[in-house]
């Protein structure tokens, strides 16, 4: 473009022409869910319609008092919706934070504009802080330009005239005009958030066993539920006559009188309402949402409720240098002075105070000097020497900064100072004397050379031969909580791992500093050309430097092909793509607004002190979870169990509004204040897997009992409504028995909950008999629920200790989320294979475990008896004889007995 397009611009003709054939920057950036959205999500599941299908039913009956199920369902959905709307509007607010304006010039005017008002060839003008709205090729002026958020790299890019700027980047000092050559779409950072917006799937165990045991349950569900109806009907039907062909056409005809069987109905619907952990989803969207309201506290955002669980899981943490360990700020490593002659006191009024070396003096002044348009290595002297008694002088003359002399200076009364890279201040004379110390400085920072002159030519050039007088080291500002925060992922065994678009020495030796295992290790990220390298490295290193955006990604890909749990961390558009690979990705609020839109959890105060406080509510949540959701599968599971039994003995004894009774006293109201309390012990072991293993007992436990009542009550003959009662009472023995398992060890909190239960269970029976469809039991059917109620309790308690009695699993998967692997090691190599679904290796455990213990016993009894052979036969040996002697030794198997041979004679 000429010099004269360069200052008039596009013409407003040129610029109506780009905007007709759509040549504008539209905004590009990832957007939230739309309010609609966020609703429609929430929603429309699995979950809400099962329970609007039997809450339609219910309504068929008009028996409108058995809907109170559907406040639990109003409850987990209006919790789901307040947490995305208010994650949505934090993050919409965070993003109103960033600049949104720029300079153009159009028709030989300076015109302020919106970004998406930027049309294609406008000429921008940008200064120091700006951000570079779109790309474009600089056509007048030099700029240093931060592209750390794009890249990772720290290190400042000169631009020159003919130097392309990518969109989102900033101008750290210098002035220029540019050329946009991209708008939209086009624009690097709009392509980099493209490849971002897939959606990624929640890797989060609760929530994927929930929705196994809602899917398991809403397929077992439908014949289950056909069956029990069936088999209602035709108990009806029996108790009518049996009129009509069959129980099928009588059932029809009753429908088109509008006679609906209110009683099976209700039945089926009590039978499958219990298949539903309605309060587990409750319960666990509650507890996360809590959780959230907590980090929120902490200056800690999370968008989306199951990230928690997921970081407190986590096995491997990919940091990003800049923002994450780094403030993206730099500071003062430390200064080094050489011996100067002729520099000190008592030479005049104009001598540099004796208490403050020429270095500090040199570099103080000159920084402030400076300071008018100070870039980030003259801000991080200006902090540095902040504090320090350096004397202020009045500068006679100052050098600004510029990027081709890669030097700044001033005169003052004491002297003619500069301050730059050592190769463009220095003579090769000086610079071969001071070579070897400045390249072991360079080794981890950043190295400057403070010199003496003897003044500046009016153009701003040096006079005389620069004779240094020291050096200072600027570095990477590394965070004050860095250190501490990564010392308690690796007590917490956590692998780390540092991905940086920086100089791989750069990044390890600032991991080094803040502690992170195997940092002297590192690779250059251009030398992993192929996927196989790449590959390779992951298991090599812990260091990764000059690494893109695509790398980043394929090395969080790698390491979850590994089957681990990879967390990523990060502020810039470089890393998005990995934040969205990654299974809970953490950004920086002051970092890109793709970033921020991306990840699960951002720090809005920009402190990665914040993490173990996410790992701290994590390990609370899922902890307290397992403990809690054991209540609500028992009641899946025994209902599951009894409307099978019931399929042969209807009818079903549970009336939709007794399993209310179950679910506040039972189950819910403990689950809550159980799965509220502080716990920060370490995650073990599979949720589902632990939660069965609790269940199980109880269910089993209520299912022997029902099924006792049922052929009780069909050899007495009681009713149906003394049936109900009894199973009624026998489940909530049962479910209390659980309870005080799992209340272990007591707590005075405990006790008020166990007190609370038992009393509210009674209340319930004693005061609400109406409502609750008890029966008025006689003195003989109380004696035989007390036998059925001891016959359950002491059923469960047996099974309990059996289920904890069984050891931990030998071979331990990478991961917990449903499927793993097994490595098996010999001496014709290794084998891996799949342990299967959770549901798979528990079984093999079980059985396995029984395998082991008989085999234990049969080695336990053989060497008992061979011990005893043995004994009973040395007496018999005489001695001197030279007969062989019987022989025990160890063996894989326990003990070996070598026994003589017999000659033949």
């Amino acid at each position: 473009m000429a010099a004269t397009d360069i200052e008039r611009g596009l013409s407003t003709v040129e610029v109506e022409e780009r905007i007709a054939a759509g040549k504008i920057n539209r905004n590009m950036e990832l957007k939230t869910k739309s309010v609609k959205e966020l609703i429609i999500e929430n929603l429309c599941t699995l979950f809400n319609l099962i329970n609007v299908i039997l809450a339609f039913l219910v309504i068929l009956t008009g028996s409108f008092k058995n809907l109170t199920f559907l406040f639990v369902v109003f409850l987990n959905t209006a919790i789901g919706v307040i947490q995305s709307m208010r994650s949505k509007k934090m993050v919409d607010k965070l993003t109103l934070l960033t600049s949104k304006k720029a300079i153009a010039v159009r028709d030989g005017a300076e015109v302020e504009l919106d970004l998406d008002q930027i049309v294609l060839d406008d000429i921008i003008r940008l200064g120091r802080g700006d951000q570079i709205p779109a790309d474009a090729v600089v056509v007048s002026g030099e700029a240093l330009v931060n592209e750390s958020l794009l890249t990772g790299e720290s290190d400042l890019i000169k631009k020159q005239p003919g130097s392309e700027l990518m969109s989102g980047s900033f101008i750290d000092s210098g002035l220029l005009r540019a050329r946009v050559i991209h708008v939209g779409a086009d624009n690097y950072v709009a392509k980099i958030n493209n490849e971002a917006k897939y959606v990624k799937k929640v890797n989060s165990e609760i929530m994927n066993a929930l929705n196994a045991i809602v899917r398991f349950a809403s397929i077992i569900m439908i014949p289950l539920g056909l069956a029990l109806f069936a088999s209602s009907v035709s108990g009806l039907w029996d108790a009518a006559g049996t009129p009509g062909d069959s129980a099928l056409s009588w059932c029809f005809s009753e429908l088109l009188a509008g006679h609906v069987p209110s009683s099976a109905l209700l039945s089926t619907v009590g039978a499958l309402l219990g298949m539903i952990p309605q309060g587990l989803v409750l319960l666990t969207s509650s507890v996360l949402a809590i959780a959230t309201v907590r980090l929120a506290r902490r200056k800690v955002l999370a968008q989306q409720l199951y990230c928690i669980e997921t970081l407190a899981r986590v096995d491997v943490l990919c940091l990003d240098k800049t923002g994450t360990i780094t403030s993206g700020r730099m500071e003062v490593e430390g200064t080094y002075p050489l011996p100067v002659e002729g520099m000190g006191a008592g030479e005049g009024d104009a001598a540099v105070p004796v208490d403050t070396t020429v270095l500090d003096f040199a570099l103080a002044n000159v920084a402030r000097a400076t300071s008018a348009d100070a870039n980030e290595t003259c801000q991080a002297l200006l902090n540095y020497y902040a504090d320090r008694p350096v004397e202020v002088s009045e500068p006679l003359s100052v050098i600004p900064f510029s990027s081709s002399k890669k030097w700044s200076g001033a005169s003052f009364a004491q002297g003619s100072y500069v301050m730059g890279a050592a190769q463009f201040v220095l003579s090769d004379r000086a610079f071969s004397q001071v070579e070897n110390r400045v390249a072991e400085l360079a080794d981890t920072c950043r190295v400057l050379v403070v010199a003496l002159v003897d003044g500046f030519t009016p153009d701003g050039d040096m006079v005389g031969e620069a004779e240094p007088v020291g050096f200072v080291t600027i570095r990477d500002e590394i965070r004050t909580s860095a250190a501490e925060t990564i010392g308690y992922f690796n007590e917490q065994g956590v692998t780390l791992n540092v991905i940086s678009g920086d100089d791989p020495r750069t990044v390890s030796s600032i991991a080094r500093v803040v502690g992170v295992p195997g940092a002297d290790a590192y690779v250059d990220a251009t030398t992993l050309d192929t996927p196989a390298k790449l590959d390779a490295a992951v298991d090599r290193y812990h260091v990764f430097g000059r690494v893109t955006p695509q790398q980043k990604r394929e090395l969080v890909q790698a390491l979850k092909r590994r089957e681990h749990t990879v967390a990523m961390t990060g502020d810039g558009v470089n890393d998005v793509l990995a934040l969205k690979e990654a299974d809970c990705s953490v950004a920086m609020a002051a970092g890109s607004d793709a970033a921020r839109n991306v990840a699960e959890i951002v720090l809005v105060d920009n402190d990665f002190a914040s993490m173990p406080a996410v790992v701290a509510e994590g390990r609370r949540s899922i902890n307290n979870l397992q403990r809690s959701a054991s209540l609500f599968l028992t009641k899946t599971l025994f209902s599951m169990g009894l409307a099978a039994l019931c399929i042969a003995l209807p009818p079903y004894p549970f009336e939709p509004i007794q399993m209310t009774l179950i679910n506040f006293f039972c189950i819910g109201a403990p689950g809550f204040v159980l799965g509220l309390e502080p716990n920060n012990a370490r995650v073990k072991g599979s949720f589902l897997t632990n939660v069965l293993k609790r269940a199980l007992p109880a269910s089993i436990a209520v299912i022997l009992a029902a099924a006792l009542d049922i052929f009780v009550a069909r050899v007495f003959g009681f009713n149906q409504l003394t049936l109900s009662t009894m199973c009624l009472l026998t489940s909530c023995a049962a479910s209390v028995s659980l309870i005080w398992r799992i209340s272990q060890p007591l707590t005075p909190l405990r006790v008020v909950l166990f007190v609370f239960v038992v009393a509210g269970i009674l209340a319930g029976v004693i005061g609400f008999p109406e409502l609750l469809s008890i029966a008025n039991l006689s003195m003989g059917q109380m004696v035989i629920l007390a036998v059925i109620v001891a016959f359950t309790c002491s059923v469960f308690f047996k099974l309990a200790t059996m289920m904890d009695s069984l050891k931990p699993r030998r071979c331990h998967a990478a991961t917990g989320f449903g499927r793993g692997v097994r490595v098996r090691l010999g001496r014709g190599g290794g084998k891996v294979s799949s342990t299967g679904s959770t549901a798979e290796r528990f079984a093999k455990r079980v059985a396995a475990d029984m395998a082991q213990r008989r085999e234990s016993r049969t080695v336990r009894e053989a060497e008992a008896r061979a011990l005893e052979g043995v004994a009973q036969a040395q007496p018999k040996k005489k001695k001197g004889t030279g007969a062989k002697r019987s022989r025990v030794t160890k063996s894989a198997q326990g003990i070996k007995v070598s026994m003589p041979s017999k000659k033949k004679k």
